[in-house]
């Protein structure tokens, strides 16, 4: 055999083991022109995707791990002399878990490489991308070229989908299934750009570099400086750097501020910080608030978690308020503290043993008029006037009847700036008891139903201003006392129709201080001195009641709208007796000369920890009467024809004579109504006061005298609340979409009916709270108080995603608006943009934020809660 037949052989020979085996072992770098099918490569690769040169990319030559198998729909060519294959129209390649498929691919035998391209228009644009799936995850390219030795690529125009969101790159290199370094680069989490329902985002976050780090149950995004774009406008949202998680555990990650201004405090950014998981059990937020005139103010909030035991949180705020210009005498400083604790147990942990906690401590009365944090004004709580935390443990037995208690709970009055400690309560309760328990369990007569509850009481108690806590005077200052109470009650019915109930109550009181009260000539005050000594005093009372109920139904014609009326009568008699603890033989009472020499009474009691025991005997009869009055109308709506309206749902009348009073015989009458209309949509409640006896007044003097004229009735005091929540839906069911209009489509993401003329239309959804007060107080005073305000809070949807939400109140005696706030929503595919402001008045302040929706960034960027428990709207 001659050379040349040789060599023919042979390259038949190597033609055939390509495409048999597959067994290729090179590595060089593929032309830019295929020179048998004229097609130009859009890409040099003697770069990397960073722009350097290549050196030392060339790796030894060793055999492939695998087989290659190839296949094309139009032709598949090889040349020997350039040692590659080619593939024309849906080619694909298959190598290991790797697979790729596009309108052309060529594969140099020798290096190992495949360059592959997607489908080109006439004018050379990319109108349908390759693709490359590998381990079950797809990847997107204009152009790529991938190494099957090294594993390592470089592509043009990729996306990559991962978790919920996409990255699309410029340029990509893959190093190895772990590690992506892509050069200018844009990530989203748009539903619409990731199924490709739109071309383009309705939000993304641009950066120069990326990097993807994919592990085996997660991966992540390292980048540089990235900014915010909405609608592919530049947002001026920019971090340094971000680390985005793509895993369904709790990740790190930076929390992105609202903005906006704040008219005494200046420019802000408000909740910026870092999220920081700690095991699996804990979490911890570090937010702060930063503003342009110099106030600032840092909250870290740390979170906890045990499923089916508890959860809770600690959360504080700290900071400082400028205001003002320094060197001026406008310009102020106030530092301010906020602590707070909540914690929750599972009811199912442990049904004996209960303890929770809501602790929340301020620096002082004027801490939410001058703290920085937007929160409190946009939620409401600048309008405190009061802050308690309490924290609560109890114990139940499973053999023994008793309930023991204890609890902790602190004060703050911001109105009178005292504070209010009780440090601890405790209290053991005793479950009740039938004295007399038939065998039968069947209860009958006044024997037979008697029942007895008992218990023991602890109490520590102070008030106290602010700058004692604690403190020697705070101490000194402290009430402890200890208080058993046993009452006995029973009940039985008499002639059918009368309910009779007999009662009996004691209690036992020690405390550990008492009072003596002096006049003092020099001051002309009367001064208290409370002396450390254990006394007690014992007091008890006795009543008796008889109830029946009384109907009465008015039936009218077939003809009237009205069906009937019906009215029900509860009325109730009682009778009480206690003695006159003021007596002396009891020695709870002493006397004092006032400053004209008169012998004045005092409960040396007064002013404990339990209160004082009642002077004067007590001989009532008490009267109640409770009305419920309800009609019955035709109605065609109402399924059984007939609708049922209340007029009156209940409506008391009470009042009381004491037989043993020297005057004043009689006591004020009060009158309290509840009933709902429209539906049950406007509640209104009521209640007043009238005084039976005259009072009288002076000439020239607006404080009358109460004399003992009986029957000259006044009104004392009234109150009347109404609330009326409104919709959309009470004014009838609308015509539906459906119905009126024969198209339906979509704008974007919101859906729509359209006209004849193609116009959209949606029918907005709305809700209005209208809630109104009024409040009449009188007493001894000839003109007395009025209190008149209205309020209003509600939203409207102008479309499916847009959304205005408010409230304000007026105050209609003095005239003007009290606390008013507005704001509005908008809900796009992936991100909500929400507005908030308080337009006038002491706190006067916007606050404009975008939140990221996708669940994938809850630990980055979200706006929502990122923790897994829900605090307090507060913190």
């Amino acid at each position: 055999m001659t050379a040349l037949a040789r060599s023919i052989f042979k390259s038949i020979l190597l033609i055939l083991n390509i495409l048999i085996f597959n067994n290729i072992l090179s590595q060089t770098v593929p032309k830019n022109v295929d020179e048998k099918s004229g097609i130009r490569d859009s890409i040099n690769i003697t770069k990397d995707s960073l722009g350097v040169k290549k050196k030392d990319t060339i790796l030894p030559k060793e055999e492939l791990e695998g087989i290659v198998k190839m296949k094309a729909e139009k032709r598949n060519t090889s040349s020997i002399t350039n040692k590659q294959t080619s593939l024309y129209k849906n080619a694909q390649i298959i190598y290991q878990d790797m697979q790729i498929d596009a309108d052309y691919i060529r594969f140099e035998w020798e290096t190992g490489k495949i360059y592959a391209r997607g489908e080109q228009d006439e004018k050379g644009k990319i109108i349908k991308p390759a693709i490359a799936t590998q381990a079950g995850k797809k990847y997107e390219y204009n152009e790529v070229i991938y190494n099957i030795k090294t594993k390592q690529a470089i592509a043009f125009n990729a996306r990559t989908e991962e978790s919920e969101g996409v990255i699309v790159a410029q340029k990509t290199k893959k190093y190895n299934d772990s590690v992506f370094v892509m050069s200018r680069g844009m990530y989203t989490t748009d539903e619409y750009f990731l199924k490709k329902k739109d071309s383009l985002p309705d939000y993304h976050m641009s950066a120069r570099i990326i990097k993807l780090l994919k592990g085996k149950n997660s991966s992540q995004i390292v980048t540089g400086p990235i900014q915010m774009y909405i609608e592919q406008v530049p947002t001026p949202l920019i971090m340094p750097f971000a680390i985005l998680p793509f895993s369904d555990k709790r990740s790190a990650g930076i929390l992105i501020p609202s903005f906006g201004e704040r008219q005494d405090v200046g420019f802000f950014l408000n909740g910026l910080g870092y999220y920081q998981p700690i095991g699996d059990h804990f979490d911890l937020k570090i937010l702060s608030d930063l503003y342009t005139k110099g106030s600032w103010n840092l909250k870290p909030e740390l979170n906890y978690l045990k499923k089916y035991r508890y959860s809770g949180n600690f959360a504080a705020d700290y900071g400082y308020t400028v205001r003002g210009i320094k060197g001026l005498d406008d310009y102020s400083k106030t530092r301010t503290f906020r602590i707070a604790w909540r914690h929750s147990q599972d009811s199912k942990a442990n049904p004996y043993f209960t303890f929770n906690a809501s602790v929340d401590v301020v620096s002082s009365s004027a801490f939410y008029t001058n703290t920085v944090n937007n929160n409190y004004i946009f939620n409401g709580n600048v309008l405190n006037t009061t802050q308690t935390s309490r924290v609560n443990v109890t114990k139940r037995f499973l053999n023994l009847p008793i309930t023991i208690s204890a609890s902790m709970a602190y004060n703050q009055n911001f109105a009178t700036k005292l504070t209010d400690l009780r440090l601890p309560d405790m209290t053991i309760a005793v479950n009740q008891f039938y004295l007399f328990k038939p065998k039968t369990g069947v209860r009958t007569g006044l024997l037979e139903n008697i029942n007895v509850n008992t218990g023991f009481a602890l109490s520590n108690y102070v008030t106290t201003t602010e700058d004692k806590l604690f403190k020697q005077e705070m101490w000194k200052d402290l009430k402890t006392g200890a208080k058993n109470n046993i009452s006995l009650s029973t009940n039985t019915t008499l002639a059918k129709y009368f309910t009779f109930t007999l009662s009996a109550n004691a209690d036992n009181v020690l405390t550990t201080k008492t009072l003596e009260k002096k006049y003092n000539p020099l001051t002309n005050l009367v001064e208290d001195n409370y002396k450390s000594n254990v006394s007690g005093y014992t007091t008890f009372s006795t009543s008796a009641s008889l109830q029946t109920v009384l109907y009465g139904q008015k039936n009218f014609n077939k003809n009237s709208p009205i069906v009937a009326i019906r009215h029900m009568i509860t009325p109730s008699m009682s009778f009480s007796y206690s003695p006159d603890f003021g007596e002396r033989s009891w020695g709870y009472y002493k006397n004092y000369s006032n400053a004209r020499g008169e012998m004045t009474p005092y409960s040396i009691f007064e002013g404990g920890i339990y209160g004082a025991p009642s002077s004067g005997l007590q001989q009532t009869m008490g009267f109640n009467v409770s009305n419920n009055l309800e009609m019955k109308v035709k109605s065609k709506t109402d399924s059984t024809g007939v609708k049922k309206v209340k007029i009156f749902e209940n409506l008391n009348i009470s009042g009381g004579y004491n037989f043993a009073a020297e005057k004043y015989k009689w006591s004020v009458f009060s009158v309290s109504a509840q009933s709902s209309f429209f539906n049950n949509k406007l509640n209104v409640n009521s209640s007043m006061t009238i005084e039976p006896y005259e009072i009288v007044f002076t000439e020239g003097s607006d404080v009358g005298v109460r004399t003992e004229n009986f029957g000259h009735f006044s009104l004392q005091g009234i109150n009347v609340q109404l609330s009326y929540p409104m919709s959309e839906a009470i004014f009838g069911k609308k015509e539906e979409g459906s119905k009126k209009y024969k198209k339906k489509g979509e704008i974007r993401n919101e859906n729509y009916f359209f006209d004849d003329d193609n116009y959209s239309h949606y029918s907005p959804t709305w809700t209005l709270n209208v809630n109104a007060n009024y409040a009449y107080t009188r007493g001894l005073s000839r003109l007395g108080t009025k209190v008149a305000s209205l309020g209003l809070d509600g939203s409207i949807k102008l479309t499916p995603y847009w959304n205005i939400n408010g409230s304000t109140n007026y105050d209609i005696e003095r005239k003007e608006l009290g606390y008013t706030r507005l704001g509005f929503s908008r809900d796009q595919r992936s991100f909500t943009i929400t507005f908030n402001w308080v337009p006038f008045g002491q706190y006067k302040v916007y606050d404009f934020f975008i939140g990221i929706k996708a669940n994938i960034l809850k630990d980055a960027v979200k706006y929502k809660e990122r923790s897994f428990t829900q605090p307090n709207s507060t913190f």
